[in-house]
């Protein structure tokens, strides 16, 4: 079963959110779109938070957050209970992040990556899976 993914951004991440929109669309993921909805100067928490919490909740599989540099993203998503929010610049980290962090949100840094990159990140972040075992262990102790 395809896993369903919560997606936002902010201004700096808008145009990527859409092609990555179109990508999952296309692939026949079930996705929610949390906004910004256009490249209008917007505040990252006021999409991170909305996506980290359909996550937490359990309403969605995996989030996806995009942002300039993805820290701002990352940072907020993070402070949300159960949610192991990746920064990812590169298809190794992605597949990385969900192999041993068990990572189930994904961090896009836009303007830092090509779109043809980022759909490649986000290919590997969702066909990875986490190996368990001794990271189990480590990704068990992460939350407060």
């Amino acid at each position: 079963m395809m896993p369903t993914i919560a997606i936002g951004a902010d201004h700096a991440g808008f145009e990527y959110k859409e092609i990555l929109k179109k990508w999952l669309e296309k692939n026949a993921y079930k996705i929610k779109d949390f906004g910004a909805y256009s490249t209008e100067s917007a505040d990252y928490p006021d999409f991170a938070h909305p996506v980290a919490e359909a996550v937490e909740k359990k309403e969605f599989d995996l989030g996806l957050l995009l942002c300039g540099s993805a820290n701002g993203v990352a940072i907020t998503a993070n402070k949300h209970q159960g949610i192991r929010a990746a920064i990812c610049w590169n298809e190794e980290l992605a597949a990385l992040a969900r192999q041993h962090n068990n990572a189930n949100v994904l961090c896009i840094p836009a303007r830092y990556v090509s779109a043809e990159e980022a759909e490649n990140i986000l290919d590997r972040f969702l066909h990875s899976n986490f190996e368990g075992g001794r990271h189990e262990k480590r990704v068990n102790k992460i939350s407060c």
